[in-house]
């Protein structure tokens, strides 16, 4: 058996806290578990999964509507709001579930809690009913997530001012909802509530959605949602908003003025690291974000910190890999030379319509950065399974090294487009070359043969 017999205590049962419990049980180590809210993590659990499952309605139903295209009639769908609620609810019941029932049976411990570090070896643990058990550590792990930004000029009720917690669904089907904030989550809703028939408004700080993405990526899903009819408050900040009976009101900086029923707050999050006593230890943190090395290990030599609160790539595959990470480091496998999460070459996805991929190198870093690159672009207008499937929107862009060809990045617009990108995130990851790609003899006719026909 690898390493000692150490007792690991997991602040936090989210993707990476239940990642690196299962796999530290595995390796031998005596695991405690505590978790406040739900095991699988509440930013997984009760936001991740919940808006993917709407929006997976929403493109049913977008879908019937264009069913005369496909060569039928007399296909419509409306939507039962207390179904979607109670799938999503037993959606996530089972998610738990199996995710409690996998820590048991290795044996992990798992706490209904808080937990909060009194040293660098010692953790209090504090159950629902207020009782509390005080739990030596030899590896104590930090993966407490995050929790919805709110700014002081938002006046949060739950009922007609929401954060993304209080969306999942909202207590009602707003009528018209005004979303402040276009990043990845903001155009997500967007996407979703249009699709339920909703009148939408998005606030956009900047001079375009998605700000941190491609343009030319961005620049798809704009006008997708200008077709959609969406309003668009381009380079509007928002800086107040006021309620009154039925509508509220957004202000912005530049004097414009969006109203509707409900607003959607979805300007980022913070890290939930205010309460488990960092200042009791000398962990090195800023703006509430642990400080941590490519073993995710924080300065202080058995505390670690995954997910969210570490800083880096705020999503679920990567705090799932950081939690092996963990295990593993910490029960002495990594002792010689081994390869470290490279979070450049991470994966990630937008859920809109059309659905936005993508991973490595950007097209516009690149230059910015002024290095060389070799970039090849394909439309899925060229794809005959693109066709086939009434959707011809989007494109396939592969960023590569000239000198090499080896990929190194890579952007999909397009169904599916969360699919597709690990095939790109294989190559970016196992430092395949375009001719790797083109040589592959995909399926036909499949919306895959566009990732060849770029690597050409």
């Amino acid at each position: 058996m690898p390493g000692d017999k150490k007792r690991f205590v997991i602040i936090g049962g989210g993707p990476g806290g239940t990642a690196c419990a299962t796999h530290a049980a595995r390796l031998g180590a005596d695991v405690t578990v505590i978790e406040k809210d739900i095991v699988g993590g509440a930013a997984h659990l009760l936001d991740c999964i919940p808006s993917k499952a709407m929006i997976a309605t929403g493109s049913v139903m977008a879908d019937m509507k264009s069913a005369s295209e496909m060569g039928l009639f007399n296909v419509d769908a409306g939507l039962d709001f207390e179904a979607l609620r109670k799938r999503i609810s037993g959606i996530e019941d089972r998610l738990e579930g199996s995710m409690t029932q996998l820590l048991t049976s290795q044996g992990v411990k798992v706490i209904e809690g808080t937990g909060r570090m009194l040293s660098e070896t010692l953790v209090e643990a504090t159950a629902k009913d207020g009782s509390t058990t005080q739990i030596e550590a030899d590896v104590i792990v930090l993966s407490t997530g995050s929790r919805p930004r709110v700014p002081d000029w938002a006046p949060v009720d739950g009922e007609r001012v929401l954060t993304t917690r209080h969306a999942y669904p909202p207590p009602e089907l707003p009528k018209h909802l005004i979303v402040i904030g276009s990043g990845v989550t903001g155009v997500e809703f967007v996407h979703m509530f249009q699709s339920f028939g909703c009148e939408v408004s998005l606030i956009v700080s900047r001079q375009q959605v998605l700000p941190e993405k491609d343009p030319e990526v961005a620049g798809v899903l704009e006008q997708s949602f200008l077709d959609r009819g969406v309003n668009l408050l381009i380079g509007a900040r928002a800086e107040s908003i006021e309620k009154s009976d039925d509508t509220v009101r957004v202000n912005c900086s530049d004097g414009r003025i969006a109203e509707g029923s409900h607003v959607l707050l979805a300007i980022g999050s913070i890290p939930n690291t205010d309460n488990i006593g960092l200042e009791n230890t000398s962990v090195d943190h800023e703006w509430g974000y642990v400080k941590v090395d490519h073993n995710c290990l924080s300065s202080v030599s058995n505390i670690y910190a995954a997910g969210d609160i570490s800083g880096k790539l705020p999503v679920a595959s990567v705090a799932t890999a950081q939690g092996r990470k963990i295990a593993e480091h910490a029960m002495g496998l990594h002792k010689g030379p081994h390869r470290h999460i490279d979070y450049e070459k991470a994966a990630s996805a937008i859920f809109t319509n059309p659905e936005i991929a993508d991973v490595g190198v950007a097209e516009a870093d690149a230059f910015a950065e002024g290095r060389k690159i070799r970039v090849t672009k394909v439309p899925f207008a060229s794809s005959a399974k693109a066709l086939i499937n009434n959707d011809s929107r989007g494109f396939v862009k592969v960023v590569s090294d000239p000198a090499t060809g080896v990929v190194i990045g890579g952007s999909i617009v397009g169904r599916h487009a969360a699919e597709l990108i690990s095939v790109l995130a294989l190559a970016v990851t196992a430092g395949l070359t375009v001719s790797d790609l083109a040589e592959s003899l995909f399926v036909h006719p499949a919306l895959s043969e566009v990732l060849s026909e770029a690597a050409e």
